[in-house]
Formats: structure tokens, C-alpha cells, sequence
């Protein structure tokens, strides 16, 4: 029963309420640091990060792509390594290790998650020239790779080109929403420098 509790505790559950980033910051109270150490580090706005994570995984720290079936009852291979927050495959993830000297992070961390969210957008400011508060085309950039947003690849997918309007909304309500309760988390100690 012990052991039972103890697991309970470890395992990273996700949000309560999703749409609400006072409620996120609230309920896990660390998240808010996490961002704005990221921020600080990489000058990518909290509510860039939250809505990026938010479109990638709704903030389940063990996310992966559906598992196809074989014959309609067989587990097959997954299409994507992507896994975690960020959603991030496997060759990129190595990549941000080795570039961010961040060689134990986890991509089921969110602490880990903010900042990979934030090194990637800093870098496809640098080679992309997006702005760092760019919501939607630092996503697009983000799902398709920064050679695959050098070529538009984007163009000839109208589906994400929704998705990434869908994360930009987010992301603006997350602004209006921080703006509200961003004294209040600084005030209350949830927010450590």
C-alpha cells in the first residue's frame, strides 16, 4: 500500500484545468519558475512555451503518437519517436542535449520540456529569423523542422496552418490570463528566483 502511494506521488499528472494557465501555475506549483527560468534563458515568452506544450501533448508528461495495430489487434511500431511535454523526436531531443550541455534532461520533466521548448524557438529565431514572440510561425517551424519551414513545407498542409492560428489564440489567452494572476503567483511564493 505504502509503495502503491509512494508511485502514485511520483508519476507527473496532468493539469486539472488545461485551458487556464493561472490554474496550471497554481496546481503545479513549480511550473511558473520552470517557465520563467526558460524565459530568462532563452527570451521565449511563457505563454509561447505553455501554448506550444499545451498544442503538443496537453501537458501529459508520457505522451506519444497513437500506436498503429497490425491486422486490427497486433501493437505495431509507432510512426514517431516523438515522446514527453514537448513532443520532441528523438534525433532533435539529442540534438538539444548536446547543444544545450543539458545531457540528463527528460523529456517527461517539465522543467526540462520548458527549457527544450525554449532553446528550439531560440534557435529558430537565430537561423529562421522568427521572432521569439511569434506564436504561430515559431510553431510552425517547430512541427516542421527548420529545413522544412525554409522550404514552406507548411503551404501544403492547411491543416496545420490552422493549427498553428489555433496556437497562437491559446497563446494570447495565456498572456491575458498570466497578466491577471501574475502578482498574485509572484506574491505567493510559487514564484522562485
Amino acid at each position: 500500500m505504502i509503495l502503491l502511494v509512494l508511485l502514485s506521488a511520483c508519476t507527473a499528472s496532468q493539469p486539472k484545468n488545461t485551458e487556464n494557465i493561472c490554474a496550471i501555475f497554481r496546481e503545479k506549483d513549480s511550473w511558473f519558475d520552470d517557465t520563467q527560468n526558460t524565459f530568462d534563458k532563452w527570451g521565449v515568452p511563457i505563454h509561447v512555451q505553455m501554448a506550444i506544450i499545451h498544442q503538443e501533448s496537453r501537458f501529459v508528461a508520457d505522451a506519444q503518437p497513437p500506436r498503429p495495430w497490425l491486422l486490427g489487434f497486433i501493437p505495431w511500431f509507432r510512426n514517431s519517436s516523438a515522446y514527453g511535454y514537448p513532443q520532441a523526436q528523438d534525433g532533435t531531443w539529442d540534438w538539444y542535449l548536446d547543444d544545450a550541455g543539458s545531457w540528463s534532461a527528460d523529456r517527461d520533466d517539465f522543467a526540462d520540456a520548458s527549457d527544450f521548448v525554449g532553446w528550439y524557438c531560440s534557435v529558430s529565431h537565430k537561423k529562421l529569423g522568427i521572432s521569439k514572440w511569434d506564436t504561430p510561425k515559431q510553431y510552425l517551424a517547430y512541427h516542421e523542422g527548420h529545413t522544412g519551414y525554409k522550404r514552406k513545407s507548411y503551404l501544403k498542409k492547411p491543416w496545420l496552418l490552422k493549427v498553428s492560428k489555433k496556437v497562437a489564440r491559446q497563446a494570447q489567452r495565456y498572456n491575458q490570463q498570466l497578466k491577471a494572476c501574475r502578482a498574485e503567483l509572484e506574491s505567493s511564493g510559487w514564484f522562485f528566483w
